[in-house]
Order: structure tokens, then sequence, then C-alpha cells
């Protein structure tokens, strides 16, 4: 897979597909893996784009903590490597803040869809770090995921949690990383959102239990051009409701023609 360059760290990312351009950020501590549920579900004509965010996969990690700025031009980097005049985000978690804030600091972003996501005030900080797991250790990385997940999920579908365990092995932030990216997280305050006037859908899920569900939903009534929905799940439904997600995500994208990149 190609890698490109910011400054001294080597981002990995990875393209499919042609057409529009749908970038993919990904929330705290995640390799590319996290996408490969809802991915497939919203593929068809369009490029679509993974990456590892510093400190995971085969990204480089330098020490932290990371400033959201930081991953911001990380993401700018990327996009400039996949040479796009026009760009979808859909980001998850920290990957929606980082949309965010790319979005208002740029005119390139046709449609931003944020899932889970707040501004840092509304994380909770303890429960999100519980995420976090050393790479080799399988039972470690099993019981962190309880937290993420709507309770009984795991426990229902035990062969994909043994498979998600596999990737977060091999592309996954390790502690160390994910305290890094979780910082910038955290001190995120996503300001001026009366400023972001790109066409946003934003998601929640009923039983988040790291971000306030209704704090997302006032992220969507405070941009101008924002649409709320609700889902079932916890905070990782972008995984575990991957079908309902991408059904919404499709008609979203295929509403935004006007806005696309012929």
């Amino acid at each position: 897979m190609p890698t490109v360059q910011n400054g001294d760290v080597a981002l990995r990312y990875a393209t499919a597909g042609e057409g529009p351009t749908i970038v993919f950020v990904n929330d705290v501590g995640f390799g590319a893996w996290y996408w490969s549920y809802l991915q497939p579900a919203i593929a068809g004509p369009d490029e679509t784009v993974v990456w590892d965010p510093r400190g995971t996969g085969d990204s480089g990690a330098p020490d932290g903590p990371y400033a959201i700025e930081t991953l911001v031009e990380d993401l700018a980097t990327v996009i400039s490597a996949v040479d796009t005049r026009r760009v979808h985000l859909v980001g998850a978690g920290l990957g929606g803040a980082i949309a965010f804030e790319y979005a208002r600091r740029n005119d390139n972003v046709a449609s931003l869809a944020l899932l889970g996501t707040a501004a840092g005030d509304a994380v909770d900080a303890e429960r999100l770090a519980a995420l976090a797991a050393p790479l080799d250790e399988p039972d470690a990385l099993r019981e962190s995921l309880s937290g993420g997940f709507k309770p009984g999920v795991p426990e229902e579908h035990p062969e994909t949690i043994e498979r998600i365990v596999g990737w977060r092995a091999e592309d996954d932030a390790d502690p160390d990383g994910h305290a890094a990216q979780r910082a910038a997280w955290i001190e995120a305050d996503l300001p001026d959102r009366y400023e972001v006037t790109t066409p946003a859908l934003v998601v929640s899920a009923d039983a988040d239990r790291i971000v306030d569900p209704d704090a997302t939903a006032r992220l969507a009534a405070d941009l101008p051009r924002g649409e709320h929905r609700r889902v079932d799940g916890g905070h990782l439904f972008p995984v575990s409701e991957s079908q309902v997600v991408g059904d919404e995500l499709r008609a979203w994208l295929d509403e935004q023609t006007d806005n696309r990149l012929e």
C-alpha cells in the first residue's frame, strides 16, 4: 500500500474504485480495519480511501500527545496524495472531529458524515481510554471492546469479535498511541460551527457510553446544513450497525449529487 509523508511521519493509505472520492477518518486508536464492514456497504461508483492515522497500523508513531491540528494536517496530506478536487469525508469519533476541522479550514469538501462525534467535553475520557489494550494480549483486546458495543452484542457475535481482535493486533494503536490520539479529541472544542456550511449528516447511537448522543445531536443542530439521525448501538455502531449506517450513508451521498465531482 502507498504511503505519503507529512514531515517525518509516513502515512499509509489505500484507495479502491473510481469516481467521487470518499475519505474515511478513523476513531481513536483504530486502524483502517475499522471500515471493513461499512466501506463495502457504500462502495460502488466512487473512489474510497482508508488510511492509518499516525500511531496506527503501518503509519509512523511519533511520541504524543497529538494535537487536532496535526491530525488535520495528516488528513490534508492524504487528500493531496489522492489528487482530488472535491472530497466527501466520513469520520467516526475523533475522525469526525478531524473531518469537521478540515472542512472548517478548507473549501474542497462536498459533504460531511460525522458518526458518534462531539466536542471533547462530551466525551467520557475514562471509558474512551478503556478501549485501549496491549496489542500482544488477545484477551485484553477482546475485553476492551465490551465498552464500545451495546451490551450483549459481543456475546451474540463471538466469531466477529475474534476476527476484530486479530485485526486490532495487526493494525491498532498501542496504549501509548491510543493515549496520544485520545488527547487530541479531549482537547477538541469544535469552535465556530456556523462556519461549516458543508452539508453534514450527523449520526448518534442511543446506547453510546463514550460520547453523549445528545451532544452529537446538538452538533447537528448547530451546523447550518446539518441533519441528524439516531440509530441503535453503542459507540462502535459503524462496526456493529454497518448495514443500517451504510444504507443511511449511501442515501445521503446520493442526495449530494449536485455537489459531487463528476
